[in-house]
């Protein structure tokens, strides 16, 4: 990777709101860090920062800083940090390097011709991973790594061992990880399947917390009923006012009594016969 002549400036407002006051100056709040010197925070023109972003490849970026009234360091571009409606630049971090030592970043992975498996096949190609994490010296760091995928067919995958790294790079990782693969497309039918299938999913975990929430509401209905039972049973029920007291006394109060005319008829007819 080739480095960038960038100029920096020692920052004079270093508070949120001196922040702020940068931005509208036209001038984006920076820090360094690493390597021998101390964390130094900077100020770079946003016009300069926006002309380095817009022609290179990636937001991977070495470059050779010159601090005003002091040395020239070598840094890559740690971190840029936009607005999220904006998009505009609100801070960058650099990381001061050596020459002489190898650093450890991740690098986007962009892909190359149309793969056999999509243009014959009907795939669909999936990125698994979209950047890398490499290790190399400054200058033979990639600003990107590039993948041939025309060879690759349907349900096929390109495994991070079998990328081949520019020349003094390092790719690291597990070499068996898929990181680029040709998917076999699915059909209307299995959509519809797997859609009915998160459905019915979905709908008995609603239906066993409703049954679960039914069972907790009722169980202090049921435990009060077999109390009232058992306490009805053992005692017998309590008979309302006006109500004879047991059913035998009930039975008989409620018997209508013979006339004693009938009864004086029925015992004479069998003295006569006597």
């Amino acid at each position: 990777m080739k480095s960038v002549a960038l100029n920096a400036y020692p920052r004079s407002l270093a508070r949120r709101g001196g922040a702020k006051k940068l931005r509208a100056s036209g001038r984006i709040p920076a820090v360094i860090y690493g390597g021998q010197a101390e964390p130094q925070r900077l100020e770079i023109t946003a016009k300069d920062l926006d002309n380095l972003i817009h022609h290179s490849i990636s937001e991977n970026l070495l470059v050779d800083l010159s601090v005003k009234d002091g040395p020239k360091r070598l840094a890559l571009v740690q971190e840029v940090q936009h607005h999220p409606l904006s998009g505009a630049v609100l801070h960058v971090d650099f990381h001061e390097v050596s020459e002489n030592e190898k650093v450890t970043v991740f690098v986007p992975l962009e892909t190359v011709g149309e793969a056999a498996g999509v243009k014959t096949g009907g795939g669909v190609l999936e990125h698994v991973l979209f950047k890398l994490k490499v290790r190399a010296l400054p200058k033979d760091l990639p600003e990107q790594l590039v993948v041939d995928v025309s060879h690759l067919e349907l349900g096929k995958a390109i495994h991070l061992g079998e990328i081949k790294p520019p020349e003094n790079v390092e790719i690291l990782g597990d070499k068996n990880v898929p990181v680029i693969a040709v998917a076999i497309p699915r059909t209307e039918a299995e959509e519809v399947a797997a859609a009915e299938a998160e459905a019915v999913s979905a709908g008995d975990v609603e239906m066993i917390k409703e049954k679960k929430e039914e069972g907790e509401e009722g169980a202090p209905a049921g435990k009060g009923a077999e109390k009232a039972a058992a306490k009805g049973a053992a005692k017998g029920a309590v008979p309302e006012k006006g109500a004879p007291k047991t059913p035998e006394k009930g039975a008989a109060a409620a018997a209508p009594a013979p006339a004693k005319g009938a009864e004086k008829k029925t015992e004479k007819p069998a003295e006569k016969k006597k």
